[in-house]
């Protein structure tokens, strides 16, 4: 037998509502206060998830839904 290492990546939607003058400033505080901890997804709604063989080099070249 060999052994295999599985990457498993998912994707968590969660929505904040943050006060702006405009779309822009809006995208820029939550990029902000994301980069800065301010704003952290809760293990919520998954919205897609895929999986995928890694080569030698940590590396994939197919990913699979599931």
């Amino acid at each position: 037998m060999k052994n295999y290492v599985i990457a498993i990546e998912e994707t968590v939607v969660q929505n904040f509502e943050v006060e702006a003058n405009s779309q822009e400033e809006a995208l820029r505080k939550v990029e902000t206060g994301y980069k800065n901890g301010h704003y952290v997804l809760e293990s919520g709604e998954v919205q897609a998830k895929k999986m995928s063989v890694l080569n030698s080099d940590n590396e994939s070249d197919k990913w699979i839904e599931f």
